[in-house]
């Protein structure tokens, strides 16, 4: 079970496939696991040397309770630290949710380390979607039993036994500590407006993060931009059957033979 240490920190990662390196990063209240179970791993690592990574707080990773320990950089490190682990210069990127804004401060911290940038569920402003970080602390103050049951009675429908329990193994101190961190990228409205790489992003359309993503679709030099009507944010990160269409074909315009992985 491969980890790699970042002062201090242990990062859980897996590899999967082969050819050109491709980092998957999760959301927030996910891990690697999420990446299988939603359909994504299978078809991509046909291609692509996947690379998936536990962020700090979740999945097997160490999870920190002090807040600071989840500022932009540190996350946009512990992702390099496993790339340096590999030995790999450059990789592609794909990141949803609190993923994609990784993948955001990457772009803004560490733009040598990537090839292409996905970004799905996710806008590079500095503001939430439908929900404060005072209503997600208080959402999570329960512990993450009641955190399910506040997430199964908000959406009327009883979870999927095995989401349900890959949620239920989250520390809701840690998930405090990250959602308290600081959420702006300073300087990322210049920056997404410069992009040295090739970039997509994708959003669901009746996602609250929607609109924000869209209006960084404008900006974004020769970015791809892909929505899907009637999906809300946790639908589309269940959908790989509608992103991966997209998102393959992005990757196919934007890997070069001099990328693939040696």
């Amino acid at each position: 079970m491969p980890f790699v240490n970042n002062n201090g920190v242990n990062i859980h990662y897996h590899v999967e496939g082969d050819g050109p390196p491709l980092v998957l990063q999760h959301g927030f209240t996910s891990s690697i696991r999420n990446w299988y179970a939603n359909g994504y791993v299978e078809p991509l690592k046909q291609s692509y040397r996947l690379i998936l990574v536990d962020a700090r707080g979740h999945g097997r990773s160490d999870k920190p309770h002090d807040s600071a320990a989840y500022d932009n950089k540190l996350r946009v490190s512990d992702v390099t630290s496993v790339l340096d682990e590999l030995a790999i210069d450059t990789a592609h990127f794909l990141g949803y949710s609190m993923g994609g804004r990784i993948g955001f401060s990457i772009a803004a911290y560490a733009p040598e380390r990537v090839l292409s940038l996905i970004i799905g569920g996710m806008h590079p402003y500095d503001r939430s979607g439908n929900i404060t970080t005072e209503d997600r602390v208080r959402n999570l103050t329960g512990g993450m039993e009641a955190y399910v049951s506040n997430q199964e009675a908000s959406s009327g429908v009883k979870m999927d036994p095995d989401r349900r329990t890959r949620l239920l193994d989250n520390d809701y101190e840690a998930l405090i500590a990250a959602i308290s961190a600081s959420r702006g990228i300073p300087g990322i409205e210049e920056t997404i407006t410069q992009l040295p790489m090739p970039c997509m992003l994708y959003v669901g359309e009746a996602d609250a993060f929607h609109p924000g993503v869209e209006e960084a679709s404008k900006v974004i030099p020769g970015v791809m931009y892909a929505s899907f009507p009637g999906l809300d944010h946790g639908q589309v990160s269940m959908r790989s059957d509608v992103v991966l269409p997209p998102v393959t074909e992005f990757l196919s315009s934007v890997v070069q033979p001099a990328n693939i992985a040696d």
